[in-house]
């Protein structure tokens, strides 16, 4: 069985290296499998289900328009989310993906999916990062947008992404501690990274066999 989650700064090249990763494991990528779950668990639609989906930035952008001032990201008052409907879609996202994680293998991104899945034994955890300036220049070369762009959804999402794992699950993100792996994607290829990942991927399974 082969579980890999990523976690991965904006500018990290996850949403480019999950997919490759799954190809080349031959494995599910599990990006869209876990709002239509979610969805069907809940018996809501479709697209509500996708709404709620960190993956797709939508509640990064509800926490981000509840904190006040912008930069206490963790310093923000418990009382200034209005969190039940987000539970709820948590709970059922964690569900899913223990479930898929329990009946076969698969490449998770996002989602906190090192700690949703940090008990499960085998499942290797990884986390891509890299310093701002170069997180800026690999968005920019990657999505083919201006910089001033990359620097304004870099820090968003970076802040939001953070603000996510600290208020459902309090801890900090960028600990190494919840990860076996840690690249910098903007030091090492991304053909590279995948490659290392594939062997960690392989000695993390062979060593909970």
């Amino acid at each position: 069985m082969t579980v890999v989650t990523l976690s991965a700064s904006y500018g990290a090249g996850g949403s480019t290296l999950g997919p490759r990763l799954a190809e080349r494991l031959a494995v599910p990528f599990l990006d869209r499998a876990i709002p239509v779950g979610v969805a069907e668990r809940l018996a809501v639609p479709l697209e509500q289900a996708e709404s709620r989906d960190q993956s797709v930035g939508s509640l990064f952008e509800r926490m981000v328009q509840r904190m006040a001032p912008m930069g206490q990201v963790f310093g923000v008052p418990e009382t200034t989310y209005d969190v039940p409907a987000d539970i709820q879609y948590l709970k059922a996202t964690e569900e899913i993906i223990r479930e898929h994680a329990a009946h076969g293998d698969g490449v998770l991104l996002g989602r906190a999916g090192a700690l949703v899945l940090r008990d499960h034994p085998g499942a290797l955890h990884v986390r891509l990062d890299g310093p701002r300036e170069a997180r800026i220049a690999q968005a920019v070369r990657l999505r083919g947008i201006e910089r001033a762009r990359a620097e304004r959804e870099l820090d968003e999402t970076d802040r939001a992404r953070e603000a996510y794992v600290r208020t459902f699950y309090r801890v900090d993100a960028r600990d190494p501690k919840l990860y076996q792996l840690v690249i910098d994607t903007t030091a090492i290829a991304l053909d590279c990274a995948l490659e290392l990942i594939v062997a960690a991927a392989s000695a993390r399974g062979a060593a909970a066999a």
